[in-house]
């Protein structure tokens, strides 16, 4: 019986902490999540394929001189703006003044000739009627005439020619454009059509030569009959300021083997920013997508379901809400899908969220609702 007892008081005293430790344990509750939150906005926002381009001058001479001889002056500086018209090159003169000299001698000489040939002509229709000349020695006289003509014609291509080769000596710039570095010296013997002596390259406005797949050619085709289509380029080093033109030129057929097909920008490049033979980020904008709904590019996830944002509720708590991205706008995302405009979503702090778990908002880690104007912050 003693023993019975003792049994039946453990029994007790062990129910009776058990008791005591269940009632004293407390109940867990997670803190809210610290988040930063932004409203989704609306605005319009553009379509546009972002490629990889090159720039290509406009228009590229390469000076080569057209008479021979030795260069007696140089008028410019290596790497000078140029306009149409100003002096390069001067290749000695004197011996083309000579042979211009000799020519417009040469044609005095035929002038005289034909002068004193029409003189006896005329004087051989008198005699000739009055049978004081044979009709024979009035024909040489006729004949005399009409190669004395021939001659000052002759006479009149030499002096021309030899006035040609004269401003050839004189060496200008056919183009606007930037002279690139000179390949001879003063003292230097050229020949006529044989080499080059300078670059000039036109570089205002400048081309950006680029490509797009033949899957993206339809959508280009179909924007480009409603009018002309905007491309911006930015330099690489330079990605929130870009310049911005047109498109002007199709290529007429897709590469083989790249199944890529070529277009070209033409492009305002009065600072002379642009430069033949930089790469470019290249944008083409196709068209216009009004009232998008955008939030911060930060904001979606990635999950096995696909890309989710937490959308903060009245009641301070986050919903998983799936959502269909479209195209990235500067900062901001275009949401196809599960958002609407005005709903407050998480752009930081996503890790420390549940489903449906409270959040709090601090006024430091809050952040602004974007522009879609101005998805970059741009001042």
């Amino acid at each position: 019986m003693r023993t019975i007892a003792r049994g039946s008081a453990l029994v007790f005293w062990i129910l009776a902490l058990a008791g005591c430790e269940k009632a004293a344990a407390p109940s867990f509750q997670r803190p809210p999540a610290t988040v930063a939150v932004a409203s989704a906005v609306t605005g319009d926002v553009p379509v546009y394929l972002d490629e990889i381009g090159k720039i290509v001058a406009r228009e590229m001479v390469s000076i080569q001189p057209q008479v021979s001889g030795r260069i007696t002056e140089i008028h410019f500086t290596d790497g000078a703006d140029l306009k149409k018209g100003d002096a390069l090159f001067t290749i000695d003169p004197r011996p083309y003044q000579a042979q211009l000299d000799s020519a417009t001698g040469n044609l005095a000489q035929a002038e005289a000739a034909l002068a004193f040939a029409r003189i006896q002509l005329a004087r051989g229709e008198q005699l000739v009627e009055t049978k004081a000349i044979s009709q024979q020695e009035y024909d040489t006289r006729k004949s005399s005439q009409d190669v004395a003509e021939a001659q000052v014609q002759q006479g009149r291509a030499a002096v021309e020619n030899a006035t040609l080769n004269l401003q050839y000596c004189s060496i200008r710039s056919p183009i606007d454009g930037r002279a690139g570095r000179r390949l001879v010296d003063i003292g230097n013997v050229v020949t006529a059509n044989n080499g080059s002596l300078l670059t000039i390259q036109r570089l205002d406005p400048i081309y950006a030569d680029f490509t797009v797949t033949e899957n993206d050619l339809s959508a280009v085709q179909r924007n480009m009959r409603r009018g002309t289509l905007d491309v911006e380029v930015r330099l690489p080093d330079e990605p929130d300021s870009a310049l911005t033109g047109a498109l002007t030129f199709l290529d007429n057929a897709v590469q083989d083997g790249t199944g890529n097909v070529t277009l070209r920008a033409t492009i305002p490049n009065a600072g002379h920013r642009l430069w033949p033979g930089r790469f470019v980020k290249v944008r083409l904008v196709l068209s216009t997508l009004p009232g998008a709904v955008l939030v911060p590019a930060a904001a979606p996830q990635m999950s096995a379901r696909g890309q989710f944002v937490y959308v903060v509720k009245q009641d301070a708590t986050a919903e998983l809400r799936l959502v269909k991205t479209g195209q990235r706008h500067g900062d901001l995302v275009v949401i196809d899908q599960g958002v609407s405009a005005g709903e407050r979503v998480v752009v930081n702090g996503q890790l420390g969220v549940t489903p449906g778990g409270q959040v709090r908002e601090e006024p430091n880690a809050t952040a602004k609702a974007p522009d879609p104007t101005n998805p970059r912050g741009e001042s």
